[in-house]
């Protein structure tokens, strides 16, 4: 078994490669056998320091093809702040204004600063929300992805990779409930997404934070009115197996 400190070794090496900008966001790294015999470890070794860079989101695997530097924003993973939230009970309108405070800003930047491309790839995920509204899961999967990128959009690597961890934790727990939305608020926050697009689109950053800060603002609300109907539903449930017991 490697140890712990030769794992770090691989995890050094590899940073010291990208401070040198040897290695540049979508490149591949050097085959496993050639990063051991750089860094005088064995193969085991590291794989054990390149299983730890994925934790870190500096990495990732693609199979058949090697390990890559991502060539999107960098990735933070959500599993520290799934914890955080876990032990302090973050709140949904904790959730939502750490949301406002991040995304209606990159709303702006990205209506300045989005690419073709970029406007593209935001342009589907609306499609998709309006495509897909019959299916929770599938809805929300596109709604994260359109809000991943607005951030991506906002030229912004530090925002991006802000959001792109809460929106993380954010999926984890809405996947648990979406289910409980009706297709009315689907819809509504379907066309509240296109809307934020089209002043991206026209690059008015004025619009787009408006936009954005109108959508959060409204999806707060209907996810809290979702979580009274849910607490109202409890007791009849609680009634009902009673009677069956």
């Amino acid at each position: 078994m490697p140890s712990e400190g030769c794992a770090e070794q691989v995890v050094a090496h590899v940073r010291t490669l990208i401070e040198r900008r040897a290695l540049r966001p979508g490149d591949r790294l050097p085959a496993e056998r050639d990063l051991a015999s750089q860094i005088g470890v064995s193969r085991p070794t590291v794989r054990a320091g390149l299983h730890a860079l994925a934790a870190m989101g500096v990495v990732h695997a693609r199979r058949g093809s090697g390990t890559f530097i991502p060539d999107g924003p960098p990735a933070l993973v959500p599993e520290p702040l799934s914890f955080l939230a876990a032990l302090h009970g973050f709140s949904r309108e904790e959730m939502y204004e750490a949301r406002r405070v991040l995304e209606i800003g990159a709303a702006g930047l990205a209506a300045e600063r989005a690419s073709a491309d970029q406007l593209a790839a935001l342009a589907d995920e609306v499609a998709n929300l309006f495509a897909l509204m019959h299916d929770p899961q599938a809805f929300l999967v596109h709604d994260v992805n359109f809000h991943r990128g607005v951030a991506a959009s906002s030229g912004n690597p530090i925002l991006a990779a802000l959001i792109e961890m809460i929106s993380g934790l954010y999926y984890e727990q809405r996947r648990k409930t979406a289910e409980r939305a009706v297709q009315r608020d689907r819809r509504a926050a379907a066309e509240a997404h296109r809307r934020i697009y089209q002043a991206i689109r026209a690059h008015d950053a004025e619009a787009a934070r408006r936009a954005m800060h109108d959508h959060l603002v409204e999806a707060s609300r209907y996810q809290a009115e979702e979580a009274e109907a849910e607490a109202a539903r409890e007791p009849q449930r609680r009634r009902r197996r009673r009677v069956a017991i």
